[in-house]
């Protein structure tokens, strides 16, 4: 990457340090309502959307492990990530902020990391509590790439795939004096980005272990694979009617510096075959299981280790995969493919068993320290605004819970509800390519986000409801949103109706 590494991990190692916490500060409350802290395994994948568990519906995958966590806790079905993107999303995870607190909307480590935000980093939320705070897998967060410390963990492996299911369950078959926080953050199904559309195998050379998850099954015809075995295209592979031109943008993620471009009609994408993207949704779910049956392998040893009935897992992913809807790879898009993810919460006998909540709008990144803070009795850091979820998850309900949340895209700011997604691209990201700058999707009516009813005048109160409701959640989460997606009625009068 085009980063003065050196230099500024220097710096990011020299801010961790101030950031000491006393482990009286959290530790006083740190009990679970019977007596006894509970471990917290946190259980990470790598652009996994919320479709991509068998538990979910999708029959053309087996995540047996990932259902078990389902089947003895609480799935929620309406989660999304403070950004779609691994970097950011991942900070909102560790430190319970949204990434615009930072300047971050693309994966980036060169940033300045607030003191009063670092104080309170899971890790060192947690290890102030009294925890052994350990990390194994992909890091990936600002100013720590590939180091946890200044977030609070100790890191005991950076493998990320077979070696990092093994590395964990060797130290959870350890013997633990005090309760533990360990991270287990897999690569998986991250590796699907070197799977192209119109050269699946492309990525095999640098990927070895990427032929087996294209291979089809030996003994099977072509036919009968694509008949039967291969997942169908999506049902919204056409691509959005009237899509803001900004959201086409194409960049590199490793480099959001540079400038990003229009991704071409006639790109390799659109140039692939029926089968060639349907070969890349076979690829998807292999690499899916495969980190299924890694995330089994730390789940037997905690089992095995008699360590199950006294441990909270959290289960989740940075972001998701558009998996081809509406002709598009990878992530950051306001699409409901890369915007909603896996979230899990289970412990056995403390969380209802099977339950699926699709009504509550979750943030996997903001709710995370608050809901494992609850379940272990540690004290939530004052002036974090996620919620836990913990009353969901055991059976209650929560009268107030919130009614929108928002997502933060590269070059867009966005909020979901219930009813609608809604994304305002900034005024530089596309500004020769026309408009409309603003996505809105009517999720009753259009679940499949086929059409931007940004400029259709039937939506025009939903349009204004939508921007009231950006620039509102903004303010009432003590964040701030920037003068470039605020847009009224006035400055896109003529984006609200169709030329």
């Amino acid at each position: 990457m085009n980063y003065r590494r050196r230099e500024f991990l220097k710096k990011a190692a020299a801010l961790a340090a101030p950031f000491a916490l006393p482990k009286a500060l959290y530790g006083a409350q740190a009990k679970a309502a019977g007596g006894e802290r509970p471990n917290v395994l946190l259980i990470l994948t790598d652009q996994q959307n919320a479709s991509m568990l068998s538990c979910a519906g999708n029959p053309w995958l087996k995540t047996p492990n990932m259902d078990s966590l389902a089947a003895t806790g609480a799935r929620f079905a309406c989660a999304f990530p403070g950004n779609p993107v691994c970097v950011p999303s991942r900070w909102t995870m560790m430190s319970g902020v949204m990434p615009s607190r930072i300047g971050m909307d693309a994966n980036r480590d060169e940033v300045t990391l607030p003191p009063e935000v670092m104080e309170h980093t899971l890790g060192r939320i947690f290890g102030a509590a009294g925890y052994e705070t350990v990390y194994g897998g992909k890091v990936h967060l600002p100013g720590a790439f590939s180091d946890p410390s200044i977030y609070g963990f100790q890191i005991i492996t950076h493998q990320v795939r077979n070696e990092l299911a093994q590395i964990c369950a060797d130290w959870l078959r350890q013997k633990h004096e005090r309760p533990f926080l360990m991270v287990a953050s897999f690569m998986n199904p991250h590796d699907i980005c070197a799977v192209l559309p119109a050269n699946p195998t492309a990525g095999v050379d640098r990927m070895p272990w990427l032929a087996e998850m294209i291979r089809p099954p030996e003994g099977v015809s072509e036919e009968e694979f694509y008949r039967t075995l291969c997942p169908p295209l999506p049902e919204n592979f056409a691509p959005t009617e009237d899509a803001p031109p900004a959201l086409l943008l194409a960049g590199d993620e490793e480099e959001p510096d540079k400038p990003r471009r229009r991704v071409p009609k006639k790109d390799a994408a659109a140039q692939a075959t029926d089968e060639q993207w349907r070969l890349r949704r076979w690829a998807y779910a292999r690499l899916t299981e495969w980190v299924d049956a890694n995330i089994g392998q730390v789940l037997t040893a905690l089992r095995e280790s008699g360590l199950a009935e006294k441990t909270l897992v959290a289960f989740a992913s940075d972001h998701g995969e558009m998996d081809g809807a509406h002709h598009l790879t990878t992530k950051g898009k306001p699409y409901e493919e890369a915007i909603r993810v896996p979230f899990i919460v289970s412990w056995p006998g403390v969380t209802a068993a099977g339950r699926v909540d699709s009504t509550h709008l979750v943030s996997s990144g903001l709710d995370l320290i608050p809901t494992l803070c609850d379940f272990a009795g540690v004290s939530i850091p004052a002036g974090l605004k996620g919620r836990s979820v913990k009353p969901l998850a055991t059976g209650g309900q929560v009268a107030d819970w919130r009614t929108s949340l928002a997502i933060e895209i590269h070059g867009a700011r966005g909020l979901r509800t219930e009813r609608y997604m809604y994304a305002a691209y900034g005024e530089g990201e596309a500004p020769d390519l026309g408009e409309p700058r603003e996505f809105l999707t009517d999720l009753k009516n259009d679940p499949q986000e086929m059409r931007n009813v940004a400029r259709d005048p039937a939506y025009r109160e939903a349009l204004d409801t939508m921007r009231a409701g950006l620039v509102a959640w903004y303010k009432e989460n003590g964040e701030t949103l920037e003068p470039q997606y605020r847009i009224n009625g006035e400055e896109a009068k003529d984006t609200s109706r169709r030329e």
